[in-house]
């Protein structure tokens, strides 16, 4: 007896393909997850260096007031 189609077959392979296509979509998302906390632990040396501004004499000196009405 033959099959008049391959469809019902492909569906037996339904729970197959889910798991790996769930494992596809976790192993994208834990790859920007994983490179993400590793930025934050090993930050880039441009971003991590704190430099100190020192305040400029020039307007050290400015005050400033507001006028009601």
């Amino acid at each position: 007896m033959k099959r008049k189609t391959t469809f019902s077959a492909i569906g037996g392979y339904q729970p197959f393909l889910f798991a790996i296509g769930m494992y596809i979509v976790a192993l994208f998302f834990s790859i920007f997850i994983c490179s993400a906390i590793f930025n934050v632990l090993h930050p880039k040396k441009s971003v991590a260096s704190t430099e100190t501004v020192k305040p400029s004499t020039e307007n050290a000196n400015i005050l400033l007031t507001v006028a009601q009405k």
